[in-house]
């Protein structure tokens, strides 16, 4: 069983949803360097940077699929109405704040 490296990020807080998802899918991962960045200067910014290895290499293929669905996955803030009490809600709330109800998009992915 050998460990492989799939992807690496400046920004720790994709590294870890990257990691996260990867887990939810199975893969076993870790990370390293997520503490290196207090080193740049004395390392190379490439020698930095945080990244998500997998346990076993077999994954790899998996894994790169994954990521790359990751990464196709555009960002939306438009805001959304919900389907129940009609009040606006900011993109990132999975949840209406006002009523609790699932936005109408979601809903109907989960059926």
């Amino acid at each position: 069983m050998s460990q492989c490296k799939v992807f690496c990020h400046h920004d720790r807080f994709r590294v870890w949803q990257v990691k996260q998802l990867l887990e939810q899918n199975g893969m076993a991962c870790f990370i390293k360097n997520e503490f290196a960045i207090g080193a740049m200067g004395e390392l190379s910014p490439f020698d930095v940077l945080p990244e998500v290895w997998l346990h076993d290499a077999q994954w790899l293929a998996k894994a790169d699929r994954v990521i790359a669905e990751f990464n196709r996955s555009p960002s939306d803030d438009t805001p959304w109405f919900c389907p129940s009490c009609q009040e606006q809600n900011a993109a990132n709330f999975e949840l209406c704040w006002q009523c609790g109800s699932e936005p109408q998009s979601y809903a109907v992915k989960q059926q």
